[in-house]
Order: C-alpha cells, then sequence, then structure tokens
C-alpha cells in the first residue's frame, strides 16, 4: 500500500497566516515568511517518490490558489470545519489505504529523513508523534490498519503546553505508541528569533 505524507496548511495571506508572529513583524512579513517556509517544506517532501503529499488546506475555497498550482505532484483537499483535532482525524480517516503521516506547515528544520523515520516507527506501531518542546507535536502518524481511534484528539487543549499530553492520554489501551524526532515549529517572535535562521532574511 501506498504512503501518504499529509501537510495540513493555511493559504499564505497577509492577515489570515502567523498572526501572534504578524504582531511583532507585521501582517505582509509574517505571510512571506509562511510562504517561504511553506513552498520549502512541499517542495522538499513531494519530491520525494517513496509517499503521496497531500496538501490539506485552509480555508476550503482556496484550494485554487497560486500557491497550490506550483506543486502539481501534491494532491489537494480541503480540511473542512471543526477544531483542528476533528480536522485531523478526517484527514487522516480519508485518504486511500496506507499508512499516512499528518504533518505542520511551519517546520523549518523538518526533512524527508524525519517522515522516513515516522514510517519505520509505523512499522511497528499504531501510532506516531513527533514531539515539539512547546509541548504540542508537529507530526501525527497511523499505520491504518485498523480504524484510527474514535475519539483521538477529543480534549486536547490546542496551543498549550498540555497538548501532546492529552492526546497521549486519551489513546485507548491496546494502541501502541511511538515518539520520533522533536522538531520545532513557528508561532511567534521568541520562535522565529530562536529557530528560524535562514528564513529571517525572508521575513
Amino acid at each position: 500500500m501506498k504512503r501518504h505524507v499529509v501537510i495540513f496548511a493555511r493559504t499564505p495571506q497577509a492577515g489570515r497566516v502567523k498572526r501572534r508572529l504578524a504582531a511583532s513583524i507585521g501582517a505582509l512579513a509574517a505571510s512571506r515568511f509562511y510562504r517561504a517556509l511553506l513552498a520549502g517544506q512541499i517542495g522538499r517532501l513531494s519530491l520525494d517518490r517513496r509517499w503521496t503529499v497531500w496538501i490539506c488546506a485552509t480555508p476550503d475555497s482556496s484550494l485554487d490558489h497560486p500557491v497550490w498550482r506550483r506543486v502539481p505532484r501534491a494532491r489537494r483537499v480541503g480540511q473542512a470545519d471543526g477544531d483542528l483535532g476533528r480536522r485531523m482525524a478526517r484527514a487522516l480517516r480519508s485518504l486511500p489505504p496506507g499508512p499516512a503521516v499528518l504533518v505542520g506547515s511551519d517546520i523549518p528544520a523538518l526533512r524527508s529523513v524525519h517522515v522516513a523515520r515516522a514510517f519505520a516507527l509505523l512499522g511497528r506501531h499504531d501510532l506516531v508523534f513527533g514531539p515539539a518542546t512547546d509541548g504540542g507535536f508537529w507530526l501525527v502518524g497511523a499505520r491504518r490498519v485498523r480504524p484510527l481511534p474514535y475519539r483521538l484528539f477529543a480534549g486536547a487543549r490546542w496551543s498549550t503546553p498540555h497538548a501532546l499530553a492529552d492526546v497521549l492520554a486519551g489513546i485507548p489501551a491496546g494502541q501502541s505508541v511511538a515518539l520520533s524526532d522533536a522538531l520545532d515549529d513557528i508561532d511567534d517572535i521568541h520562535d522565529f528569533e530562536r529557530v528560524a535562521g535562514p528564513f529571517r532574511s525572508q521575513a
């Protein structure tokens, strides 16, 4: 069965992306930074023939945006409605058969090797998570040989230091879980200054 990589993304429009970062560097600079980061991530992952890349974007009305048309190898779907957990679960459940890994769209250090490691862990585990140092996670993967836990993300306190712990606490007994590489996303100016490095000149 094919492997699937889902990039969970927002359409890079000024004022609609990286709002916490935009409060410090401005909406236009934040959207330019996010667009550069997103383009690099999509480009690297979509060139790898070991998996099929899906762009799962919000809002759904933006699927014909020019930024998505520049990546013809990636398939495009909308996130639809609901909180973050509901949207991620829907994306993982709706794919064709095969193991799937869902990643964030703002991970400067993300490379194909990190995704490959997550798939390797799915050879021995039902679920895999890539932790972030802020208590969240940048990756979730599922082997999908049996149905995804119905309430996998229920009750998670998103955008807090408890997000990953909440999700792990809700996983039913009998589901094996592994943790993959720890990477960081970019949420605010502190993350930007600490992690962004090579992207600073593009903001």
